[in-house]
Formats: C-alpha cells, sequence, structure tokens
C-alpha cells in the first residue's frame, strides 16, 4: 500500500459566482473540520495538494489566485486553509481535478494511491473527482463533514453514489490522522 494525500479542493476562491450565497454558509460549516484535517496532516507529514480552478484566468498562477482570493470580500474562508510551503498546487479548468490537470502524473511521482477528498462543491467538483479517482483505482476517502454544498439533497445523493458506486470510504474528518 502506497502513500496518502490530502486533497483540498476549490477552497482557494473569491465566491464571486452565481452560487456563492448558497455555498458560503456551508464552507463557514466545514471549515472547522478543514482547517482540523490540515493541521493534523501536516502534523503527520501527509502530502497535502491543493487542486483549484482557475475560474478562467488562463494567465494566473496559483499565487494570483490566491491573493485575489484573500483580497476579496470572502477572505475570512480563504485564510485558515490557505497553502503553506510545503503544500503542492495544482491548477484546474473544469469540475474534476484530474481532467487536463498534471495531478496523475504528481501523485504517481509521489508514490500516493489513496486520496483525502474535502473542499467544495459536494455535488460537483468532490463527485466527479472521486469518480475519476476511482477509475484510475485510486483509494478515495471522503470526510462528510469537511465537504462543502450548494444543494443539500444533491450533495446527500453525490456521498451516496461515491461510497457505494465508487468504494469511497465515508467517514467524519476527526477519524484521519488523530
Amino acid at each position: 500500500m502506497g502513500k496518502t494525500a490530502l486533497i483540498v479542493i476549490d477552497m482557494i476562491n473569491t465566491y464571486d459566482h452565481k452560487d456563492a450565497d448558497s455555498l458560503i454558509p456551508a464552507v463557514e460549516s466545514v471549515l472547522p473540520a478543514v482547517t482540523g484535517l490540515l493541521e493534523r496532516a501536516r502534523r503527520h507529514d501527509v502530502p497535502v495538494i491543493y487542486v483549484n480552478d482557475n475560474f478562467g484566468e488562463w494567465r494566473s498562477h496559483h499565487g494570483e489566485i490566491l491573493d485575489q482570493a484573500l483580497a476579496g470580500p470572502q477572505s475570512h474562508l480563504v485564510e485558515p486553509v490557505q497553502p503553506d510551503d510545503s503544500s503542492l498546487f495544482v491548477v484546474k479548468a473544469r469540475h474534476s481535478i484530474f481532467f487536463e490537470t498534471p495531478l496523475t502524473y504528481l501523485l504517481h511521482e509521489q508514490g500516493i494511491d489513496r486520496l483525502v477528498l474535502c473542499g467544495q462543491v459536494t455535488e460537483q467538483c468532490v463527485l466527479y473527482s472521486a469518480l475519476d479517482a476511482h477509475i484510475r483505482h485510486l483509494q478515495v476517502i471522503v470526510p462528510r463533514d469537511a465537504v462543502a454544498h450548494i444543494h443539500a439533497d444533491l450533495a446527500d445523493a453525490a456521498l451516496r453514489m461515491m461510497e457505494r458506486n465508487m468504494g469511497a470510504r465515508l467517514c467524519d474528518s476527526g477519524e484521519l490522522w488523530t
């Protein structure tokens, strides 16, 4: 068995999009669990990989994405989860963390075969990323309390699909790296 990595999906965000009003309360509720995962993963030398949307800004890099989010009105949602110097960062353009990104190569190079997915949005990017991890024969763990949703009913269905159809392990974040 290989290594585990914590994958932080789309948490570096300006929240300047049409679903933000529905998403922000869910992000606020999962923020303590996500920050707890980050702290424990770093303490246990678990690789932390941020995979974040570029929001259509094709000239931006991860530093600019972070700076823009920290300068925005929802910076309080970004500050506690910002990458540290040991974090890796992959920029994506679509829902899946794998679609047209170097993530598969990075995971292979690092000997990582198990992913803990946290972040947003449960019924979109987390779901599609879990499916793409599954078809790549990667083990997936999803802490229910560390993924934010736009629509609670769709998020519940997405979590059930990840568990049933993709063999993902669902847990509470406190069960990891204790």
